[in-house]
C-alpha cells in the first residue's frame, strides 16, 4: 500500500505530475506581489537618480563620467524593468498552468467516467450492421 510511486497524475488527489495544484495556485500570488514591490523600487530609483540631474558638472572630467554613466544607469533600468516583466509572467504562467492542469485533470477524468459508464452499460457497439 505505497503512496508514493509513480509520476502519473490526474488520479483526483489535485497532483499533476507530483505537483499540487494548490502549491502553485498558493505560490504564483508571490511572484506578482514582488514584480509590484520591484517595480515600485525601481520607479523610486528612476526619480531619484533623474531628481540628481547631473551633479558630476560640466568641465571635462564630468562630462567624461556622464558619457559612461548615462548609458549604464539606462541599462541598469532596462535590466530591472526586464526582472519585472519576468516576474510577471512567471505569476501569469503559474496561475495558467495550475488553471490548465485542473481542467486538464477533469477533462481527463469526464472521458473515464464515460468510458466506465459505457462499460456497464454493456456492449453497445457493433450491434446494427
Amino acid at each position: 500500500m505505497g503512496s508514493g510511486g509513480g509520476h502519473g497524475g490526474g488520479h483526483g488527489d489535485g497532483k499533476v505530475l507530483d505537483i499540487k495544484v494548490a502549491d502553485i495556485k498558493s505560490v504564483a500570488p508571490t511572484f506578482h506581489h514582488q514584480a509590484v514591490k520591484l517595480s515600485e523600487a525601481l520607479t523610486t530609483l528612476i526619480t531619484a537618480l533623474d531628481g540628481y540631474g547631473e551633479p558630476w558638472g560640466d568641465d571635462k572630467p564630468g562630462k567624461d563620467f556622464g558619457k559612461h554613466y548615462k548609458p549604464n544607469q539606462k541599462h541598469i533600468e532596462s535590466a530591472a524593468g526586464i526582472l519585472v516583466l519576468g516576474l510577471t509572467s512567471i505569476h501569469e504562467a503559474m496561475n495558467d498552468m495550475a488553471d490548465g492542469h485542473v481542467d486538464n485533470d477533469k477533462l481527463i477524468e469526464g472521458m473515464f467516467t464515460k468510458a466506465k459508464k459505457a462499460q456497464q452499460d454493456g456492449p453497445g457497439h457493433g450491434g446494427g450492421r
